[in-house]
């Protein structure tokens, strides 16, 4: 049996997720290293009005994700594969052993800067519960134009999806879908149309920037959730990374890759509950939990007692 750590993407983040880390050596370092690179402190990043920045949120989750996984190796927790959405698979490369966290940092930063100089207003994410991809599809066909962009982004689970797009045909798709049986729609905490094909240019101008950076093959299994399967090659995993702003998210299906792994037990990384939520639905054995409210030392000791097995 195996265990999984997953790391979660925009919309997850809150005010004071770094400085609610744990008061260690290696979450300071981690902290440390990323104020370096960036040349400020990044304990300010965390506030309300700075995570109004989707470069803020980006960072924060890329530091929390990778001071967290850093705080249990050295508790002996260390998984057996790593799965992240969106810039969770940033903090997922660096824990596999796959990306050097200065080069992440320098990546995550300009990653975000891309996004929101293409679409710094009037686009997001919206979340559409209680329909199934072909009942949403439909819906989206009839309204997506070019002057109203809207598409299937994130493909969570069999009836939570995420649509990305303009503010105006997302409205229209989520009261057509409440007219035709969703359960809930939720505009989420995202000021980008990520994970579709608006930021095709954007993911381009990304590999082109960051060419030279150098990838090694991962130490633990990491699973793209754009492909919904465990990708080895360096190469593969800079092209999974450098363009998958670009690309749908399958959730639900790394997930089914996962259990197919051996994973019984997840640990969401910081911050938020979602992504445990979801595969607490999905596995109908095993265990899913989140650093955010759950006990550390409870985590750890499940942790070890699953690589043990």
């Amino acid at each position: 049996m195996s265990l999984l750590f997953m790391f979660p993407g925009q919309g997850a983040q809150r005010a004071g997720m770094l400085h609610s880390l744990p008061n260690s050596p290696e979450v300071a370092q981690t902290i440390e290293q990323a104020s370096v690179v960036l040349g400020t402190n990044c304990l300010s990043l965390d506030t309300a009005t700075s995570l109004e920045s989707t470069i803020a949120v980006q960072l924060c989750l890329l530091i929390a994700g990778v001071a967290m996984a850093r705080h249990f190796a050295v508790n002996n927790v260390v998984p057996s594969m790593v799965a992240g959405l969106s810039i969770g698979a940033y903090p997922a490369a660096v824990t596999a052993g796959v990306l050097n966290f200065a080069d992440a940092v320098r990546m995550v930063k300009r990653r975000a800067e891309l996004m929101d100089q293409a679409y710094p207003q009037g686009f997001g994410m919206t979340a559409i519960n209680g329909l199934d991809r072909f009942e949403l599809g439909a819906i989206i066909d009839t309204i997506h134009s070019s002057n109203s962009p809207v598409y299937l982004a994130n493909l969570n689970a069999a009836k939570q999806l995420v649509i990305a797009g303009s503010e105006s045909a997302m409205q229209q798709v989520a009261q057509q879908a409440l007219r035709q049986g969703a359960t809930k729609t939720i505009r989420l905490a995202v000021t980008v149309p990520s994970h579709c094909p608006l930021f095709d240019d954007a993911a381009l101008q990304l590999q082109r920037t960051f060419d030279d950076v150098e990838f090694s093959a991962p130490r633990i299994a990491y699973l793209s959730s754009n492909a919904a399967r465990a990708l080895f090659n360096p190469l593969h995993i800079k092209l999974d990374l450098t363009s998958n702003m670009a690309k749908q998210v399958h959730w639900a299906d790394t997930l089914r890759l996962a259990w197919e792994r051996g994973a019984r037990l997840a640990i969401e990384m910081p911050s938020g509950t979602v992504l445990s939520k979801l595969a607490s639905a999905q596995w109908t054995e095993g265990v899913a939990l989140a650093c955010d409210n759950s006990r550390l030392d409870t985590l750890f000791a499940l942790a070890q007692r699953e690589q043990s097995h």
